[in-house]
C-alpha cells in the first residue's frame, strides 16, 4: 500500500500572513491558526484550542497575502512535514502544515470568499506561475 499524507484543516489566523523571500526569490508565507474544538470532561463541556504552523509557497503566499489577515475563517488543505534540528546538543522537531490550497471562509476584514491551491510537489522546486 502506498504511503498518504494529506491534511485538511479549518480554523482561523491568529495573526496576519508573513511573506519572506528566500535567497533564489521565492516567496515564503507564513501563518498560524487557531482551531477550536470542545471534549466532555465528567458532566462538563471543555473548550480546547489548537495551533497549527502553516507555510504556503511562491505565487500562492503572494497573492493571498493581502487577504490573510489576524480573524480570518481559512481551510486549508495540504500534507504535514516534520522539521528536526539541533541546538546545543538538544534534539527540537515540529510539525508544519504545507498549504497545496487554501480558501478564505469569510469572517476577516469583509474580505469575500477566495481559493488558491498548488499542485503538490517536492519543496525544493517551485513554480513560476502558480494558479489563482
Amino acid at each position: 500500500m502506498k504511503n498518504l499524507n494529506k491534511t485538511i484543516i479549518i480554523g482561523n489566523l491568529t495573526k496576519d500572513c508573513n511573506v519572506e523571500y528566500l535567497g533564489n526569490g521565492t516567496a515564503k508565507g507564513s501563518i498560524s491558526i487557531a482551531v477550536n474544538d470542545t471534549r466532555k470532561s465528567g458532566n462538563e463541556w471543555i473548550d480546547e484550542v489548537s495551533y497549527f504552523d502553516v507555510t504556503i509557497w511562491g505565487k500562492m503566499a503572494e497573492n493571498l497575502k493581502q487577504f490573510l489577515t489576524k480573524g480570518q475563517k481559512v481551510a486549508i488543505e495540504g500534507k504535514l512535514k516534520q522539521d528536526r534540528w539541533e541546538k546545543d546538543g538538544q534534539k527540537f522537531s515540529r510539525i508544519l502544515i504545507i498549504a497545496e490550497s487554501v480558501e478564505l471562509l469569510g469572517g476577516g476584514k469583509g474580505k469575500e470568499s477566495n481559493s488558491t491551491s498548488a499542485e503538490p510537489m517536492p519543496q525544493e522546486q517551485f513554480p513560476e506561475d502558480m494558479p489563482f
